[in-house]
């Protein structure tokens, strides 16, 4: 076993400098994004007990993501792609501190949260596309985003059982003059956050990450083949918004509180963590597909589960199966869309990140389309049906992504760089 754990760390030191520096600071941020991703919808959905707040907020956050990948590329042209970087990270932690340290949280309040938290995700998951894009080649990109998903997989099991136990024994408790509640748990786990993207800065100023040559950024008409993936990128952004949402929505609802929502969380991550890591390193650019096919097929499956069933053994199928498909899809998306991105960037001669922009458009589309079906669902007919039924249609329309995916595939190898 030793020698095998010597033999993979060998690997990982045999890839370039830079993409070492980038997957090191994935992964201390890795230990952010679960809090970001579950805990933020749980309190929301604890303070205001209603299911829509937590959309509302999920649209306001997409709608910063958007603002700030936008601004971004103007900053391209003044600041290194690793400053807006790290700025991206250390602003997560900070917005996530002035929402939590608010006492009443209005809906206002809500939406201008929501945006700041989203815009520091902006910043920082298009940059990260950037350097992750510049950082490593087609041959090398199953590993980085199967290491880089081993990471967060790992994250989302240690983090939520960490700070569901915090949150539990934290919760009536007196200590040093002080009466502690379920809140206050909330914001000691916000200010070790922020610490942690503290880490994460210092972190990549080890790397030499370079900006694109190319300034101009903002376009309107591209390659067809671009235009396929952007399709693509709008079905998975129809799903996206729920897999944030969703969760944590029926765990509260069906399941019981924060720290069933970690349990759950840890009895499939663990498998899934080594699966990840295994594919990442063996699996090649034709495996692509199947990986991809495979999560999309299990991700339906627990939504049909969840619809049959809607109480704790139906959600917990699905929450199983949601933490195979988020990361097995990803796995196989990225390196396809960074492909893409190799090819059409060089055969029209344009700034990477023009692409990168117009993608965080297209999942932008996919996002409200998903959030906007909930919410219309859940205010015409009921939120018991919206939570039974809307995860059905967006996984079953998710099936078209696997031929369309194919023909991307097939069409980006097929032409020359």
């Amino acid at each position: 076993m030793p020698n095998k754990l010597t033999t993979e760390y060998r690997f990982f030191l045999s890839m370039p400098h830079n993409m070492r520096v980038l997957l090191i600071t994935n992964m201390l941020y890795a230990l952010v994004l679960p809090v970001v991703e579950i805990f933020m919808a749980a309190y929301i959905m604890r303070y205001f007990a209603d299911t829509s707040y937590v959309a509302i907020f999920q649209v306001a956050m997409y709608t910063g993501i958007i603002i700030t990948s936008l601004t971004n590329g103007f900053l391209l042209k003044r600041f290194k792609v690793a400053h807006l970087y790290s700025f991206g990270i250390l602003l997560s932690g900070l917005s996530m501190a002035g929402m939590m340290f608010i006492k009443d949280i209005t809906l206002v309040g809500l939406i201008i949260s929501g945006t700041l938290i989203g815009a520091a995700s902006g910043f920082f998951w298009t940059n990260r596309y950037l350097m992750a894009l510049n950082s490593t080649s087609d041959e090398n990109r199953n590993y980085f985003f199967g290491l880089e998903s081993f990471f967060f997989t790992i994250s989302n099991i240690g983090v939520p059982l960490a700070i569901g136990a915090l949150l539990v024994s934290i919760d009536g408790t007196h200590l040093f003059g002080i009466d502690f509640s379920i809140y206050s748990g909330y914001r000691i786990v916000t200010l070790i956050v922020f610490a942690i993207t503290i880490l994460a800065c210092f972190s990549l100023a080890r790397g030499k990450f370079t900006n694109p040559v190319q300034k101009d950024f903002l376009y309107f008409r591209f390659n067809r083949l671009w235009n396929k993936q952007i399709v693509l990128a709008i079905l998975k952004g129809l799903v996206q918004g729920f897999l944030v949402t969703a969760p944590a929505m029926l765990i509260m609802k069906y399941v019981g509180k924060e720290g069933s929502l970690s349990l759950i969380q840890a009895v499939s991550g663990g498998l899934t963590a080594i699966l990840l890591y295994l594919l990442g390193r063996f699996a090649k650019p034709k495996h692509r597909i199947i990986i991809f096919g495979f999560g999309i097929t299990l991700f339906l499956i627990g939504t049909i589960v969840n619809g049959i069933e809607l109480s704790m053994a139906g959600v917990m199928v699905f929450v199983l199966c949601k933490v195979f498909f988020q990361p097995l899809h990803d796995l196989a998306y990225f390196p396809i869309m960074m492909k893409v991105i190799d090819v059409v960037s060089k055969k029209e001669n344009r700034n990477q990140y023009a692409y990168i922009l117009n993608h965080e458009f297209g999942l932008y589309t996919g996002r409200v389309i998903g959030l906007g079906l909930f919410i219309l669902l859940a205010l015409v007919v009921s939120e018991t049906f919206a939570l039974r039924y809307s995860l059905i249609i967006v996984a079953a329309i998710q099936l078209l992504s696997i031929p369309l995916a194919k023909n991307i595939m097939k069409d980006s190898y097929s032409v020359e760089p």
